[in-house]
């Protein structure tokens, strides 16, 4: 059985000070072969903001991250589209604590409550955006508000400033 290639490639290393984790790649990003391409997402425009960045950057420069302590990845690797669409079989878990235990970044920030919901076990559960009380394979947790275009009605950028902070001990922008 082979195995499948995932939708985007993880931008993974060892020893990173923050792996941002979505729930999949939507269309756009699918298409472009990008994380966060939508052409509604602020997650680039965010990053810069709260000061992670230098300049914002174009969805295509998404391998460039690790040399600005960044990572990427999804929880559900093998598929694409709206999270609306997502199934159970879609989510790999167990694969993801592995690739964030292998890397030790010091902090996993999920962009969104779902994917945080799943990778956590909390399937269900109401969860506050922030800083979260369990680590994640020795890591700090953050659930931030979803930076896609879709999600704008619960949008705030104060937890990505909060994480900001946590990332850097300095004061956000």
């Amino acid at each position: 059985m082979t195995e499948q290639q995932p939708i985007l490639p993880d931008v993974l290393e060892p020893g990173l000070r923050v792996v941002f984790c979505g729930t999949q790649a939507g269309t756009a990003s699918a298409r472009r072969g990008a994380y966060y391409a939508g052409p509604g997402n602020k997650f680039w425009a965010v990053l810069h903001q709260i000061g992670l960045l230098p300049e914002r950057f174009a969805p295509e420069r998404f391998r460039e991250m690790p040399r600005y302590g960044i990572g990427l990845t999804d929880v559900a690797k093998q598929s694409f589209g709206p999270d609306s669409a997502l199934r159970s079989s879609h989510f790999d878990v167990s694969g993801f604590h592995a690739r964030i235990a292998a890397h030790a970044p010091r902090f996993v920030a999920f962009n969104g409550k779902r994917s945080a919901q799943e990778a956590l076990g909390r399937k269900g559960a109401t969860l506050a955006f922030g800083l979260q009380p369990e680590l994640l394979a020795g890591a700090g947790v953050f659930v931030l508000p979803s930076t896609a275009g879709l999600a704008s009605g619960h949008w705030s950028i104060e937890p990505w400033k909060q994480l900001a902070m946590a990332v850097t001990g300095t004061t956000a922008r």
